[in-house]
């Protein structure tokens, strides 16, 4: 398997070793690790249609592509994300700083205001 397959799982699981991934999609796990593997699956569900549909995917070479055009598009995906958050939060920015400052005005004017007319 691709060192890319494992860029894909990488932040996904945190109680599952990634490479023992790797070796249930390839076969290669003994019984007991099988079932560890199965039993983390169920208690998974976004995991567990992941790797049912890698297992579907039949030759290697056709896994790392699918593998790459994942990474890739995942990570775009990501990015735009972050675009989209950090072109808001510029946007959003100026607005807020001026509403705060227009409510203090008139609080503070209401204050003046209110005060001349109780000592008058």
């Amino acid at each position: 398997m691709n060192h890319n397959l494992l860029n894909i799982l990488s932040n996904s699981n945190k109680d599952i070793d990634n490479q023992k991934l790797m070796d249930y999609l390839a076969g290669k796990l003994s019984g007991q690790d099988k079932h560890e593997v199965e039993v983390w699956m169920l208690e998974n569900d976004f995991e567990n249609e992941a790797i049912e549909g890698l297992m579907q995917v039949s030759g290697k070479t056709k896994i790392d592509t699918y593998v790459d055009q994942l990474n890739k598009d995942l990570n775009g995906y990501i990015q735009k994300k972050k675009n989209l958050r950090e072109k808001r939060r510029i946007q959003d920015a100026p607005w807020v700083y001026v509403a705060i400052i227009l409510i203090l005005l008139v609080v503070i004017f209401g204050y003046m205001i209110i005060r001349k007319l109780i000592h008058h």
